[in-house]
Formats: structure tokens, sequence, C-alpha cells
């Protein structure tokens, strides 16, 4: 029987794909992810007034971290040798019509030249990326 479920041996029983037979070849993933706030709370980010720190600095510090160790969190994942991670920010400062709610996006780029892809590896900076803005910000706002 064919098995569409790469990470399934015949048996049904988990495994690492083994990638050993393909080539080498440059690849990239973008991932992007939302934070909402409080128009306060964006505020304080951008006048550094938010008591644990520089809010972006360390998110973006964070979230290349996240990249670098997805291998440790998902556990089917290869380690890879990443050859750059980005992480880059908008910073919305328009309330929602609906909600009134600000928010920051957050953009992350993966590359690798390997035998594997990144898309984990970027999903993963953003998670750890918006993780982090909340977790400065959530004496100020658990929204």
């Amino acid at each position: 029987m064919n098995n569409p479920l790469t990470h399934f041996n015949e048996e049904g029983r988990a495994r690492m794909v083994d990638v050993s037979d393909k080539e080498n070849t440059s690849r990239k993933a973008v991932a992007t992810g939302e934070i909402h706030m409080q128009p306060e709370t964006l505020r304080l980010i951008e006048e550094g007034q938010i008591k644990k720190g520089d809010v972006l600095a360390v998110a973006q510090v964070a979230g290349i971290m996240g990249a670098k160790r997805t291998h440790e969190l998902i556990p089917m994942c290869h380690p890879l040798l990443l050859t750059g991670v980005d992480i880059s920010f908008q910073i919305n400062q328009e309330p929602d019509s609906e909600t009134g709610l600000c928010s920051i996006t957050v953009n992350a780029t993966v590359k690798v030249s390997g035998q594997t892809g990144v898309e984990m590896e970027a999903l993963t900076a953003v998670s750890m990326t918006v993780l982090t803005i909340y977790d400065m910000c959530k004496a100020v706002d658990r929204g």
C-alpha cells in the first residue's frame, strides 16, 4: 500500500522522514502572525515604557531563537543549519473599527541551503515572537 503520510512508516508508527537522497537546494519560507492589543499598550511599547524592557527587540531575538530550535519543539522536524532568519514588524496604530484594538503584524523569513524546507521554522519564529510580545505586556493588557 502506498503511504502518502510521510511521517508514518508501513506499520503506522511515527518516523522522521529520510531526506538523505534529496539534493541541497536554497529554500525560503515566510510566515505572518498578528497580535492585538489596547491602543494604550501599543503606545507603551512604542515609547519603551513596558517595565520588562524593549518589547520588540526582545521579541525579535525570541523569534530568531525559536526558528533555530524548532527541531527541539516539533518532534519530526529535522535539525537544520539555517542560513538566515529575519523578523520584521508592522505597527498598526489605527484601532480596528469593530474591536477598538491596535495590532502588531510579525513577519518571519527563514532561509536554508538544505534537503528539507523551513516552513515549520518560519511558523515557530512567528509564534515565539508573538508569544514574547504577549508575555512582556500581560501586566498591562491581558486582552
